[in-house]
C-alpha cells in the first residue's frame, strides 16, 4: 500500500509543480481592472499603518449627472473586482455574478453605475502580502499586517471619493462581502441608501471560526509555506493552499447536493478497497483544490480569511444594534435553505436588528441545494429578489 506523499498525490492526479503564487502582478494583463493608490496612507484597525495601497476595482455602466445611481458589489474570500462582462479576469472570462450583474439583469448595468474593488489583503490587484513593500522592495510577505472589514471599507469609501459618488444606491453583496455591506452601514449611514447583505452574519459564529482555523492550518503545515515568506522559493504552500481550498467546498455545498451528484460512486471501482482509491466527490474536490493555486496566493487566504473570524459589527460599539443605530434606510437579506455554514438563522437575527425603528427590512429565503455557494449559483432566484428590492427603494426613498 502506497504511503509515499509524491506517489499519493501522484495517484490522486495532482501535477508535480504548481505556480508559487496566483496572485496578479504588474506586468501581468490588467484585462478591465482599473487601478487607485491612496493619496496619503492607510492606519488598519489592528494597529499599525499601509504607507502605499493600491486599489484594483472594475466599473460598469456610467455615473448620472446626479451621481444617485452608483451600486457597490462586495465579493467574497475568493471573489476578485471581476463581477460581470468577458475578457477581464486572469482567471475566469465571464465575472463570478455574470447573470446577477450586465445589461437587463437584476444589477442592471443599462440604469447603475456598478463598481467592485478587489479586498485589500487580496491577490487580484490590491494591495496584499504579495504586493511589493515599498520599504523594501520586496513582497510583505509575513510582514503584511492583519486588516479587517473595516479597513476593506475604508478604502472603498476612498475609492468611492474618487469616482465622485458621496452615496451609493446600494452597497450588496454575500458571505464576506455581506460582512462589508453592514460596515458601510455602521461606518458610514449617511453615504448608504440602501443595503442587501446576503448569506452574512453579524458576527462569525464558533463554527465558522473554526472551519477558517483548519483551512489555514493546512496552508501553514505545508513545508512550502516558509512561515508566509516563500515568493522568492522554488515553490509555494500550492498544496496546503489546495487542500484549503477542499475543506472549504465541503462547507460551501450541502450534504443534498453531494449526494445527488455524486452519491457512493467511485471513480474505478476496482481501487475501491485501496486505501488512495478515489469517490466521486473526491475527483470534484481535487479537480477544484488543484485549479485553486493559479488564481489565489496562499498568504491572502489567511489574511482574508482571519479578516472573517474578526468580524463582529458590535466590537466597540456596544452591541449590534447600536452599531446600526445611525442606518436609517431599507435593507434586504437572504438566506440559502440549505446552507449549514452561514445558517438561516443568522439572517433571521439580522433581519430583526435591521427591522427597527423607522428602517425596514425584506427577508428572504432561497430554495437550494446549493448550501452557502446558493448565493452564487441561484441567480435565477436571488435575481428577482435583488430587482424588487430596488424597485421599493426607488419608491420608499424618492
Amino acid at each position: 500500500m502506497e504511503r509515499d506523499p509524491t506517489s499519493i498525490n501522484a495517484r490522486r492526479g495532482w501535477p508535480d509543480r504548481f505556480p508559487v503564487t496566483g496572485a496578479w502582478q504588474p506586468g501581468d494583463d490588467p484585462g478591465a481592472r482599473q487601478f487607485l493608490t491612496l493619496s496619503r496612507p492607510l492606519a488598519l484597525e489592528g494597529g499599525g499603518v499601509l504607507d502605499e495601497v493600491t486599489v484594483a476595482y472594475e466599473t460598469w455602466g456610467e455615473l448620472n449627472d446626479s451621481g444617485d445611481n452608483a451600486i457597490l458589489i462586495c465579493h467574497a474570500l475568493t471573489g476578485d473586482a471581476h463581477v460581470t462582462g468577458g475578457g477581464g479576469g486572469t482567471y475566469t472570462p465571464e465575472g463570478w455574478w455574470s447573470r446577477i450583474v450586465g445589461p437587463g439583469a437584476a444589477v442592471d448595468t443599462n440604469e447603475f453605475f456598478v463598481v467592485c474593488a478587489n479586498m485589500i489583503g487580496g491577490c487580484q490587484g490590491s494591495t496584499g502580502p504579495a504586493s511589493l513593500d515599498p520599504a523594501t522592495g520586496r513582497p510583505y510577505g509575513s510582514s503584511f499586517p492583519q486588516v479587517s472589514t473595516r479597513d476593506m471599507v475604508r478604502t472603498q469609501a476612498r475609492l468611492a471619493d474618487h469616482l465622485g459618488i458621496d452615496t451609493w444606491f446600494s452597497v450588496v453583496g454575500g458571505s464576506m462581502g455581506g460582512m462589508a455591506v453592514l460596515e458601510w452601514a455602521a461606518m458610514y449611514p449617511h453615504r448608504v441608501r440602501s443595503i442587501a447583505p446576503i448569506a452574512t452574519a453579524l458576527a462569525a459564529s464558533a463554527q465558522q471560526i473554526g472551519w477558517s482555523a483548519v483551512g489555514r492550518l493546512s496552508i501553514a503545515n505545508d513545508p512550502n509555506f516558509h512561515n508566509g515568506d516563500y515568493y522568492d522559493k522554488d515553490e509555494g504552500p500550492a498544496r496546503g493552499l489546495a487542500i484549503a481550498r477542499e475543506i472549504a467546498l465541503i462547507h460551501y455545498r450541502s450534504d443534498e447536493e453531494w449526494t445527488e451528484r455524486f452519491k457512493r460512486d467511485s471513480i474505478n471501482r476496482l481501487s475501491s478497497f485501496d486505501w488512495w482509491g478515489r469517490f466521486q466527490v473526491e475527483g470534484y474536490l481535487d479537480h477544484h483544490g488543484q485549479k485553486f493555486p493559479h488564481r489565489f496566493d496562499a498568504n491572502s487566504y489567511i489574511v482574508l480569511n482571519r479578516a472573517m473570524d474578526l468580524h463582529d459589527l458590535a466590537r466597540g460599539r456596544g452591541g449590534h444594534a447600536q452599531a446600526l443605530a445611525r442606518y436609517t434606510g431599507p435593507a434586504m437579506t437572504a438566506s440559502v435553505t440549505s446552507d449549514f455554514l452561514y445558517p438561516p438563522s443568522q439572517q433571521t437575527e439580522l433581519a430583526a436588528v435591521l427591522n427597527s425603528g423607522s428602517r425596514w427590512c425584506t427577508h428572504h429565503m432561497i430554495e437550494s441545494v446549493y448550501g452557502h455557494d446558493g448565493f452564487l449559483v441561484e441567480h435565477d432566484k436571488l435575481g428577482p429578489m435583488l430587482s424588487d428590492f430596488f424597485d421599493k427603494v426607488r419608491v420608499e426613498t424618492g
